[in-house]
């Protein structure tokens, strides 16, 4: 069984930055890739950002060039570094461990609560 708490939300103005980190328990995390979605008030759930156990990365066109995803396997824990927000990026971001390793193409059951993200203008 897998648990995920994310944390590092809040309320930032346009232009600034905000890292989410995502805290798993379990010992499968380190074989899986890992994702970051959001989902903004009636707007489907996005992918924004995925990394693979190989440690490729893959960004959403609307994120990429500011945000990072990055893992630290020693701690169990996926961050998603947020720079340059704009107001367009509120959303409740999630992460997901991944059902595969090298790719997000799939989500697994594990999701954690959520963090919000508030960008102002």
């Amino acid at each position: 069984q897998v648990q995920l708490v994310e944390s590092g939300g809040g309320l930032v103005q346009a232009g600034g930055s905000l890292r989410l980190s995502c805290a798993a328990s379990g010992s499968i995390f380190n074989g899986y890739a890992m994702g970051w979605y959001r989902q903004a008030p009636g707007k489907q759930r996005e992918l924004v950002a995925c990394l693979t156990i190989s440690g490729r990365t893959d960004y959403a066109d609307s994120v990429k060039g500011r945000f990072t995803i990055s893992r630290d396997n020693a701690k169990n824990t996926v961050y998603l570094q947020m720079n340059s927000l704009k107001p367009e990026d509120t959303a409740v971001y999630y992460c997901n461990l991944g059902y595969y390793r090298y790719s997000c193409s799939r989500e697994s059951d594990y999701w954690g609560q959520g963090t919000q993200v508030t960008v102002s203008s």
